[in-house]
């Protein structure tokens, strides 16, 4: 009597399993039926608030030189860059990142702390027009040496640590004098968070913010950004500070180091093929800003293959992103930004 029993109830809550199973399906279907369904219950969104428009900005007056490799990305002089962020305001982008190319580059780089500056004299005059707008500088000297290194280099031709650090600190406080809200150390040069906001801290510069390029990968993904900024290295490459694509943990462990040494922003660097390590540094960092940068080989992949035909752009591009924020990221540096704040604003 009891297996009859026991074979009964093991029927009807079989029954009962079948029954929600069914109802459950059926009910992620019903939510995916029409537009207004899926945004309802859309999980991961991109707002036109997570984007950072990262910028080039060069010497000279009236300049504006299309990237080969970047079609709809351009170096652009002090002058020009202003209607490019004035149309980018008007989008509702609230933070441009900028990165200078000068005239002249040295074994020092000393054109990157020069207060007469392209990044400077941006800052200023953006600082100006935008008082509202985040401004970012990137703060690292491969686009002014003339060997392309991220720092100065010792008899050996290696990137000299400590040395750098100082030349990373002036160049900060410069930065910070010509308006910026957020410096962005991007070298990977041990111990650059902590050198640079003492330095701040010194001249005074307190509430200056830094933006710290916590996992920085020696990608081949930055091809298009050296032919922009002319910062391909003349010999040799970055893989000695720069992180080992195959290191997931080191990246926590750069991020922690950062957070110890000031920093309040905390980034990946490339994103799409590091979305394991976002993800990883968002639940390690809850509550820290994270961002993820959409760097300029998968910018260029996808402009690449939208010309030929092979993909949507708009939607490839709004996909990768969505991603990037379904991983963990907070906000998103991205050479896409002015089409994305369009797309979003016009509901496409």
């Amino acid at each position: 009597m009891s297996d009859i029993r026991e074979k009964a109830a093991w029927s009807a809550e079989k029954l009962d399993q079948d029954a929600a199973s069914e109802n459950f399906t059926k009910r992620l279907r019903r939510l995916r039926r029409t537009q207004g369904l899926r945004a309802l219950v859309r999980e991961a969104r991109v707002s036109v608030d997570d984007l950072i428009l990262p910028l080039f900005v060069t010497d000279g007056v009236g300049v504006s030189e299309e990237v080969t490799s970047m079609p709809g990305v351009f170096r652009e002089s002090v002058d020009i860059v202003s209607a490019r962020v004035e149309r980018a305001v008007a989008a509702g982008i609230r933070a441009v990142l900028l990165f200078g190319i000068p005239d002249a580059k040295d074994a020092g780089g000393s054109a990157s702390y020069d207060p007469e500056g392209a990044v400077q004299r941006s800052l200023g005059m953006l600082k100006d027009r935008f008082p509202d707008l985040v401004l970012v500088a990137d703060t690292c000297l491969c686009e002014y040496t003339d060997h392309g290194h991220c720092g100065l280099l010792d008899e050996r031709a290696d990137v000299d640590n400590d040395a750098t650090l100082e030349v990373l600190a002036r160049i900060a406080v410069s930065q910070a004098e010509a308006g910026a809200d957020l410096v962005a150390p991007s070298g990977m040069i041990d111990r650059q968070v902590g050198a640079v906001r003492a330095a701040l801290d010194d001249a005074g510069y307190q509430r200056v913010g830094i933006m710290a390029y916590s996992a920085k990968y020696a990608s081949v993904f930055y091809g298009p950004f050296r032919d922009a900024a002319h910062g391909a290295p003349t010999f040799g490459d970055r893989r000695g500070h720069q992180m080992d694509p195959a290191n997931a943990g080191e990246a926590l462990r750069e991020a922690r180091q950062d957070l110890e040494e000031g920093a309040d922003l905390i980034m990946v660097k490339p994103a799409l093929a590091y979305l394991d390590v976002v993800r990883r540094m968002s639940d390690a960092f809850e509550g820290v800003p994270l961002v993820a940068y959409n760097v300029s080989g998968e910018y260029a992949m996808v402009k690449a293959a939208a010309a030929a035909g092979w993909l949507a752009e708009q939607r490839v591009v709004m996909e990768m992103l969505t991603a990037m924020k379904r991983a963990g990221a907070d906000l998103i540096i991205t050479y896409h930004a002015l089409d994305v704040a369009r797309w979003l604003r016009d509901g496409d």
